[in-house]
């Protein structure tokens, strides 16, 4: 058997204790962006063909809290807390990007429990591909013009990312704590988040620094158009509290006010599910991206989003309807969901429940009155409150009476294929969640939507649709964020970041 290779690392920097949250996160910057530089800059010597004879490591950066008490804390707290005493740690990547997001988390633990964090350096290596902040090839900007250069293979002097460690057993509370380690103090840890961030980018064509905290999915590009077109608009007027807005290539549009103008190429290729970014500042803006048909592409982007921490999002889109009295154009408020989608029966099994949550709810009925100037009596007229399917079929009208017995033994009032996933993902990863539907046929019933009909519906709702959408996520941001994370959204022994 062959001797195990030395590792060279950087310095090791000792752990210290912060009583400070901007200095605790300035320490975790500190750590990241050295160890990532001599990650690059080790990398970088490989490709141009610098012998190797030992494997190459460092470490992602860590905050832990230690608490000895069971002293019960304010219990209308949603997060902020851990549940109890011991050690509580993870591993922490991208500081940049959550710079806010750390320093809230990290100044509440400080604030609730009345000890230090501890800034220092894990023991989880950094795959050297996210070690830059886009593709390896492309940052590294380095051919490899003599591959006999090479005498071990990158996996031999590098940590490469370990698919098989990226899990969310801490989110679906399958997590099975080694004795002697930690316990987590957040949903994901950084590899997984690294991991995300990749493929945020691979799937939407922006950047994640350009994701704000306040997301609508919608299913269609009309949406999209709406979106643009409105923002663009907004920011060319110098309206306040603005300032950019990004679309796929991360094309920036600037506000009038800072003199405007827009920088960025747009790519050759459309991405998969094309994000736009309204930008504000302390990513308090709002982020749509059109997530095109299916449970599938709803499960797929919601499991990247949900790293960033967005503090809700949105479903918005078309469904069937399935009541008689339902006409085209009428909107579906969504307080319940029946999951025949199938993506997350594992994860998130199907008698969990997935519950409404109240100021979602109230946001957008109020927000449907406030655009549509309909109230009372009027307003259901317009607007119904019901439970929803999702089903991963595009042809479930015609796939035999059992379906359609189904859907009338559960009470729904609409059909998509989207909706249930994204919520049953916000409720799997903690992220508020609401849908507003707008129905665009009754197949049951037999308006089924034809070219000439949808043209018309669609100038008629889109952009009353967006609207109620926009409003709904204003109301939102004018709450505080710990009435907005619900408390039902946790479960038994949760981990402190929100």
């Amino acid at each position: 058997m062959s001797p195990t290779p030395p590792i060279e690392t950087p310095p090791s920097i000792t752990t210290e204790a912060f009583v400070e949250a901007g200095a605790a996160v300035a320490r975790l910057e500190e750590i990241y962006e050295r160890n990532t530089a001599f990650l690059r800059s080790r990398f970088e010597a490989y490709v141009n063909g610098v012998p190797f004879t030992t494997r190459v490591r460092a470490h992602y950066p860590f905050v832990r809290i230690t608490t000895s008490s069971h002293a019960r804390l304010d219990s209308r707290l949603a997060y902020g807390f851990v549940a109890g005493p011991g050690i509580h740690e993870t591993s922490i990547t991208r500081p940049d990007i959550f710079k806010t997001y750390l320093t809230e988390q990290i100044g509440l633990l400080i604030k609730n429990h009345g000890v230090a964090v501890e800034i220092g350096e894990s023991s989880e290596p950094i795959p050297i591909h996210f070690a830059y902040r886009r593709d390896i090839n492309i940052e590294a900007a380095l051919s490899i013009a003599d591959s006999s250069a090479f005498t071990r293979s990158l996996r031999d002097v590098f940590d490469t990312p370990d698919l098989a460690a990226m899990d969310d057993a801490i989110a679906d509370g399958t997590f099975e704590l080694t004795p002697g380690t930690p316990e987590p103090l957040a949903l994901f840890r950084a590899a997984r988040v690294d991991y995300s961030l990749r493929r945020l980018y691979h799937y939407t064509g922006t950047d994640p620094e350009h994701f704000q905290n306040f997301v609508i999915f919608t299913n269609y590009q009309f949406y999209v158009d709406a979106f643009a077109q409105s923002s663009l608009q907004r920011l060319a007027s110098g309206e306040e509290g603005l300032e950019a807005f990004v679309a796929p290539g991360n094309v920036i549009t600037r506000n009038a006010l800072a003199g405007g103008g827009t920088s960025g190429t747009a790519s050759d290729r459309v991405p998969q599910m094309p994000a736009f970014h309204l930008v504000e500042p302390g990513y308090r803006g709002i982020t749509l991206i059109n997530i095109g048909i299916g449970p599938s592409n709803a499960r797929n982007i919601t499991d990247h989003v949900a790293v960033l921490r967005p503090h809700a999002w949105l479903m918005i889109g078309h469904c069937a309807g399935l009541r008689n009295t339902q006409r085209l154009g009428d909107y579906v408020l969504a307080h319940g969901y029946v999951r025949e989608d199938h993506v997350l029966d594992h994860e998130l099994p199907l008698w969990v429940p997935i519950p409404a949550l109240a100021e979602m709810q109230v946001a957008l009925e109020e927000a449907v009155g406030e655009v549509t100037g309909l109230t009372g009596f009027e307003l259901k007229r317009l607007m119904r409150t019901g439970t929803v399917a999702s089903v991963d079929n595009r042809n479930w009208e015609i796939s035999g009476p059992q379906v359609i017995r189904r859907m009338s033994q559960s009470r729904s009032i609409a059909l998509d294929m989207e909706s249930a996933t994204i919520a049953a993902n916000g409720y799997r990863f903690r992220v508020p969640y609401g849908t507003l539907l707008c129905v665009s046929d009754k197949p049951l019933h037999g308006e089924i939507k034809l070219a000439g009909m949808a043209s018309e519906f669609y100038r008629q709702r889109v952009g009353q649709h967006l609207q109620i959408g926009l409003k709904a996520l204003e109301r939102l941001k004018d709450q505080e964020s710990e009435r907005l994370h619900s408390r039902k959204l946790r479960s038994f022994a949760e981990v402190a970041f929100q």
